[in-house]
């Protein structure tokens, strides 16, 4: 037990002593941690005297050449550590509590979702939080988390996060079926997924393009698991990439019908400048979340920026986006 309301020397700092102490043995020497301490080094010598007075025990063996830990000073080292610890890792939180949160975030995000969901709720945070500086990394589809960032956000489909991260739900976003009203006007509207063979498109830039697509029939209240599935076999694309925007920006152009993710085929759809083609039937769908590293104590401005993110887009296994989706391709 390291404090204790006993002490031969009531006027003793225990607390001081303690770093004191640390500081002695992390230095090696006495003069080394009055440097780093900032005290004489008579101050130094005493606070270890009466650490070992109270405790009736020596803690350091000193030589004219070299300070060795005793048995004992081993033993309660180590507890002092622990208890400095417990003590800076509190008045960092207490401190956390009432200053205005400040700071770099370096945040981890896949480019579309950057673009179409993050750009338009940034400022709303930045209100709020005007001493927190958001900086943005977009390499790419992320199914990652990044420790060397506050925050990743992450799409992931059926796989699980891997490492040493806490993550936290978003939101849900589906792909679904869209056409531009220019090439549905000429082309015709597909009525039901085996009509997609008679469409051109947009497909993923892999090697060996699969020569199908993998549908499921939206069922209210279904579990991914319980809707009805069918592969549908498709015409060879016209053009092959993995960036989201680019096949949106194609879609615009009259590409044909193309997969896209509901949050980054949202705004178009509203607009009229996109139609949701086979709305009874969806693709895959991408789970986002926003993962941070597991340690005890995450700065401020990172647990803010998560729960911020959970306000904006619900925090629960739902798509947001399709909530009243509208105009919808009917033939």
């Amino acid at each position: 037990m390291i404090y204790s309301s006993q002490w031969n020397n009531p006027a003793m700092d225990q607390l001081r002593c303690l770093r004191v102490f640390s500081q002695v043995v992390a230095q090696g020497s006495f003069a080394g941690a009055a440097r780093t301490l900032d005290l004489a080094p008579a101050v130094v010598t005493r606070c270890v005297a009466e650490l070992e007075a109270h405790l009736g025990a020596r803690l350091l063996n000193r030589t004219t050449r070299r300070l060795a830990l005793t048995e004992v000073g081993e033993t309660y080292l180590m507890g002092a550590r622990e208890v400095l610890a417990q003590l800076d890792a509190n008045d960092a939180l207490a401190g956390a509590a009432v200053r205005e949160p400040a700071g770099n975030l370096r945040v981890l995000c896949p480019p579309a979702f950057a673009v179409h969901q993050l750009a338009p709720v940034l400022p709303a945070f930045s209100a709020r939080y005007p001493r927190i500086a958001v900086e943005l990394s977009l390499p790419g589809p992320l199914d990652s988390a990044d420790s060397a960032f506050d925050v990743s956000v992450l799409s992931l489909g059926s796989q699980t996060l891997q490492g040493e991260f806490v993550a936290r739900p978003l939101a849900w976003s589906t792909f679904m079926l869209c056409a531009s009203p220019d090439y549905l006007g000429r082309c015709g509207t597909p009525e039901t997924p085996e009509d997609l063979v008679h469409h051109t498109g947009v497909a993923p830039a892999v090697a060996g393009q699969r020569k199908e697509i993998t549908l499921y029939r939206r069922v209210p209240n279904a579990s991914l698991t319980e809707s009805a599935m069918v592969n549908v076999p498709v015409r060879s694309a016209s053009f092959a990439t993995h960036h989201i925007d680019m096949t949106l920006a194609l879609a615009l152009a009259g590409a044909g019908v193309v997969g896209l993710p509901s949050f980054a085929a949202e705004q178009a759809i509203r607009q009229g400048r996109l139609l949701h083609v086979l709305p009874d039937w969806r693709g895959t769908v991408l789970r986002l979340f926003a993962a941070v590293p597991a340690r005890q104590h995450l700065p401020a401005r990172t647990r803010l920026f998560v729960d911020f993110l959970m306000e904006q887009f619900g925090g629960s296994d739902r798509d947001p986006w399709l909530q009243g989706m509208a105009p919808t391709a009917r033939a």
